[in-house]
């Protein structure tokens, strides 16, 4: 079961980030990259997770593993949906230092063949409401969806 009572959004006003990147891979393996701990783990940074790709299961990502519970990364982020090679979606959730911390929003990253061996991976971070503490969240991932893209862009180029 997906657990919506921390998703203050809904409706078609909320905000969203969008962010794209043109990688060096096919439509299928960019995928495999969001869908895995192993494909996760290959490209992005993080320490430790738990990965249950299935509707409502576990996308969490701890960034500080060493953390207290609740300060660790994305815990209680679940999948959203997916389409295998074409589309992701998950519930994510603020960094420990900001006030939207326990509010989740939620990611869609779809993944387009633009020719033999690349793909454009299209990510929409929505779900942000008005209001400063809103406004704090979204700058955040401003920033830090475009250097995650940026990290998955250079490990195919590589």
């Amino acid at each position: 079961m997906i657990d919506t009572s921390t998703i203050a959004g809904h409706g078609d006003q909320v905000r969203s980030l969008v962010k794209q990147v043109i990688i060096d891979t096919t439509p299928q393996t960019a995928w495999q990259g969001w869908a895995s701990a192993d494909g996760l783990t290959a490209w992005w940074n993080v320490p430790e997770t738990n990965i249950d790709l299935r509707v409502g299961g576990a996308f969490e990502l701890f960034f500080m593993s060493d953390g207290p519970p609740g300060q660790r990364g994305s815990e209680g982020c679940q999948y959203l949906g997916y389409v295998p090679g074409e589309m992701i979606s998950f519930t994510w959730n603020a960094p420990p230092h900001l006030v939207r911390r326990t509010t989740n929003t939620w990611v869609a990253i779809t993944f387009t063949a633009m020719g033999d061996n690349t793909t454009l991976v299209r990510l929409v971070h929505t779900g942000f409401l008005e209001g400063p503490d809103w406004d704090q969240y979204m700058a955040y991932f401003d920033t830090a969806w475009s250097n995650v893209l940026d990290l998955q862009m250079r490990h195919h180029a590589e």
